[in-house]
């Protein structure tokens, strides 16, 4: 679905990223993972074709991002960034309807199809009955559910999703990110999702990229990746995994005072 090859980002002198070499199949969900500062948004933004990178190539389907006229790549991959202002009186409806442009060719008006889509994407979102509302007038939580719903009415096989659990009470952090796992799995969509809480990604994704922030980075499954002593080194903290049935549960080791 995407590749990166020699990948390398930075930011004025630093190096956050160096000769990434990935590769992300359709179906897999991939939590990427690290410091505050490490780079992740960085990537996500370069994969999503809004930052160019500073060595390297990333491709979407053997094609380089660099050659997918706009229209085409906005059918391609769907972005929510981290933070966003709705600085305009949109409804919740007209926000996700936006989304929906990709398809529309020349058309300026939205169809009944793209009423509909919005309509499903909203109610995925456990939103619907804020259709109506100005954006402006949503806690933070409803905002960030309209902003997921409007992705999902963009219908694209890659999802890239700046910390889509941010503002979201426990009930939808889960919620949301079951959603986006049973996405990949039964649809073969691709998730790439930044984020910090260890047990939710453990949780829902195949796969983890983490950073470290000065030009390393290590990807693989889960299972491989997220192991406590690799864990402990890539976040700069020392982490406890507690087996707790099937699941395994990571908590922050006390240390001493």
């Amino acid at each position: 679905m995407i590749t990166t090859c020699n990948l390398t980002l930075k930011v004025k002198a630093r190096t956050l990223i160096e000769n990434l070499n990935w590769q992300i199949d359709p179906g897999q969900c991939w939590s990427v993972i690290g410091r505050n500062g490490a780079g992740k948004s960085t990537l996500l933004r370069a994969l999503a074709g809004l930052r160019t990178p500073d060595g390297g190539s990333i491709a979407i389907n053997q094609r380089l991002l660099a050659d997918w006229p706009l229209l085409e790549l906005a059918r391609q991959r769907a972005f929510l960034a981290q933070a966003r202002s709705d600085a305009f009186a949109y409804r919740a409806i007209e926000t996700v309807l936006a989304a929906r442009h990709p398809y529309h060719d020349n058309q300026y008006w939205e169809g009944g199809d793209d009423y509909r889509i919005a309509h499903a994407a909203l109610a995925a979102m456990e939103v619907l009955e804020l259709a109506e509302r100005d954006v402006r007038t949503l806690s933070g939580g409803e905002r960030q559910r309209v902003a997921i719903a409007a992705l999902l009415a963009q219908d694209t096989p890659l999802l890239l999703l700046d910390e889509p659990a941010n503002a979201l009470d426990l009930a939808h952090q889960v919620s949301v990110m079951k959603l986006l796992a049973r996405l990949c799995r039964e649809q073969q969509k691709t998730a790439v999702m930044v984020g910090h809480d260890l047990n939710l990604a453990h949780s829902v994704s195949t796969h983890a990229l983490l950073l470290m922030g000065d030009g390393r980075w290590l990807a693989g499954p889960v299972a491989d990746v997220m192991q406590a002593d690799v864990l402990s080194d890539y976040l700069g903290h020392p982490i406890d995994i507690i087996l707790h049935g099937a699941r395994r549960i990571f908590i922050p080791k006390e240390e001493a005072a």
